[in-house]
């Protein structure tokens, strides 16, 4: 009988290893999904959320015509934060668009070029992703609907370079998931909220 409860052991760890290897995304030091977490709660838990809820694909079709009608990233100088005049227009045309989709959650990525160490880019990347949120909410977007604020600091580069490369040094706004509490929401009226029809007038407000 303990030879049996033995090899059915062994046999169930071989299963599972061979599940784990079937998954091109397991790195075999990291828990699957965790290349979601920013380091707080949130993310992998939306996430999780968002699958099991069957909203995923919702919130994939949102960014999708977030990104076609909208600049989703705007770049900033060397070592700097600031927002300057061509970050704030594409930041009022996002803000006009995330007011039009009051149902609707996003998230807003900081990055860094490579100069520097890790620990400084990844705050620095946070730094502009703050300035990215506060300048939303100065347009009238609701802070509680931006609800991520994350750092990749120097860990996603759009140039492999370790120069300074003005490309590598942005913020990315991204559609994260839903308020849960708003009515269509509740009502699981996913595809409304996404076959809204954009109004010109919502540009017009920047």
């Amino acid at each position: 009988m303990a030879t049996t409860l033995h090899l059915k052991a062994l046999a169930a760890g071989a299963a599972l290893l061979a599940l784990a290897a079937c998954d091109s995304s397991w790195t075999g030091g990291a828990p699957l999904g965790s290349h979601l977490d920013e380091g707080r709660f949130g993310n992998p838990t939306m996430n999780n959320v968002l699958i099991m809820s069957g909203q995923r694909s919702y919130v994939e079709s949102l960014q999708d015509r977030f990104a076609a009608e909208v600049p989703t990233t705007i770049n900033f100088a060397f070592d700097s934060a600031y927002l300057d005049a061509e970050a704030q227009s594409v930041l009022r045309r996002q803000a006009a668009w995330i007011r039009h989709f009051p149902e609707v959650r996003f998230s807003v990525y900081g990055h860094t070029d490579l100069v520097g160490s890790d620990g400084y880019n990844y705050n620095l990347g946070l730094r502009r992703a703050r300035a990215v949120v506060n300048f939303l909410v100065s347009q009238g977007v609701n802070r509680h609907r931006l609800e991520a604020l994350v750092s990749r600091g120097e860990s996603e580069p759009v140039v492999a370079t370790t120069e300074r490369e003005r490309q590598n040094r942005r913020t990315v706004t991204v559609v994260s998931g839903f308020v849960q509490n708003h009515p269509i929401v509740l009502n699981g009226e996913y595809a409304r909220i996404v076959q809204r029809n954009w109004v010109t007038s919502a540009q017009s407000e920047d």
